[in-house]
C-alpha cells in the first residue's frame, strides 16, 4: 500500500479569539479596554499540529468539521497558505471556536465553545480509513468524535499518536485516546505524580513512548521502561505566549520519529520546537522549520 501522506491529523480545527488582559486570573470589573486589539485567527490544537509538521517537511493532511461560516473560512485559508490537504467535513452546528484570555507572561485561560459539536457527530468512516491507508503516521486530537475512530485507526497498520493535554490521570474520557496510540503526549499540570501516569499509559495501552511536559521544568520522557527529563531548550527571544507550546513540540517529536531518531533526540527537537511556539504572538502562526530545528538542537 502506498503511504502519500506522512503524517494525517483528525481533529482539533477551529479558531480561537485572542484577548490580551493585564492580568489573570483577571478581576472582576464592568469593562476593562483592550488597547492590543481583539483578534480572531485561525488555529486550534490540530491546525497548531498539522502547521508544525508542514513547516518541518512532512506531507501532512488534516480532517474534521468545518462550518460554512467565516471561521471556515479562515481555516481553510491556513491550510491553503501552509499547503496542508484539508478534508472538511460539513458542520451545520458552525466551526469550532474558542476565547483565550493571554496574560503578560504568555500564560492563557481558554473557554471552548462547546455547542458547536454534537454527541452522534461522526467522520465519515470510508474517507477516515482511506486517508489513514495511505499515512505513515496518524495524529488524534481528542476533541470529539475522534475517540470513535480510532479502532479503524488501530486497523490502518500506521503508528498513531495522541495528546490527552491537561488529563488529571482520572478522567475516562481520554482514556481511550491515551490506551490506544502508539506516543502519548499530555500535560503534567494536572498530574500530581506524572510517573505514575506515564507508566499506567505504558502498562495498560499500547504506547511505545509517553512524553509529559513541565512548562519550565522540562518534560518528562518515558521510553524503554526508563524515565528521563528533557530539559527546556533557551527561547530564541523574548516569551510573549506559551499557547500552541505543547502543539509544537508534539510536532517535532513525530518529525524527529518519522525521521528515525530515538526518543531523546525527539525530545530535544519538541523542546526547541516548545520554545520557538513561545516567543509568537497568539494572533500569529509561525512554526520552527527544519533547518532552524536542527541548528538549535545541534550537538556540540
Amino acid at each position: 500500500m502506498s503511504r502519500d501522506i506522512d503524517v494525517l491529523v483528525l481533529g482539533g480545527a477551529g479558531v480561537d479569539t485572542i484577548v490580551y488582559v493585564p492580568e489573570l486570573p483577571l478581576p472582576y470589573a464592568d469593562s476593562y479596554m483592550i488597547d492590543s486589539g481583539i483578534r480572531t485567527r485561525a488555529g486550534q490544537t490540530g491546525d497548531f499540529v498539522a502547521v508544525g509538521l508542514s513547516s518541518l517537511g512532512l506531507r501532512t493532511h488534516h480532517i474534521d468539521f468545518l462550518g460554512d461560516d467565516p471561521e471556515g473560512d479562515l481555516v481553510r485559508a491556513l491550510h491553503r497558505e501552509h499547503g496542508i490537504g484539508l478534508t472538511a467535513v460539513p458542520q451545520p452546528a458552525g466551526t469550532k471556536r474558542a476565547v483565550n484570555l493571554v496574560g503578560p507572561d504568555g500564560r492563557r485561560l481558554s473557554l471552548y465553545d462547546t455547542s458547536r459539536s454534537h454527541p452522534d457527530d461522526r467522520l465519515p468512516e470510508a474517507t477516515v480509513r482511506a486517508l489513514a491507508g495511505a499515512s505513515r503516521h496518524v495524529h488524534v486530537s481528542i476533541t470529539q468524535p475522534c475517540a470513535h475512530t480510532l479502532p479503524a485507526l488501530r486497523e490502518s497498520g500506521a503508528s498513531i499518536s495522541t495528546d490527552l493535554h491537561d488529563w488529571d490521570g482520572e478522567n475516562p474520557y481520554q482514556e481511550p485516546f491515551a490506551y490506544t496510540a502508539d506516543v502519548v503526549f499530555l500535560s503534567a499540570a494536572a498530574l500530581p505524580d506524572p510517573e505514575r501516569t506515564m507508566r499506567r499509559i505504558v502498562e495498560r495501552g499500547r504506547a511505545e513512548v509517553v512524553v509529559a511536559t513541565a512548562g519550565a521544568q522540562g518534560a518528562y520522557l518515558l521510553a524503554d521502561g526508563e524515565l528521563t527529563l528533557i530539559p527546556t531548550a533557551a527561547p530564541p527571544a523574548p516569551v510573549v505566549d506559551t499557547n500552541g507550546a505543547g502543539d509544537a513540540f508534539a510536532a517535532a517529536f513525530l518529525f524527529g520519529r518519522l525521521t528515525g531518531e530515538p526518543p531523546q533526540r525527539c525530545a530535544l527537537y519538541g523542546a526547541a520546537a516548545g520554545a520557538h511556539a513561545c516567543t509568537v504572538p497568539s494572533t500569529e502562526t509561525s512554526a520552527i522549520g527544519r533547518d532552524e530545528l536542527t541548528k538549535r538542537t545541534a550537538m556540540p
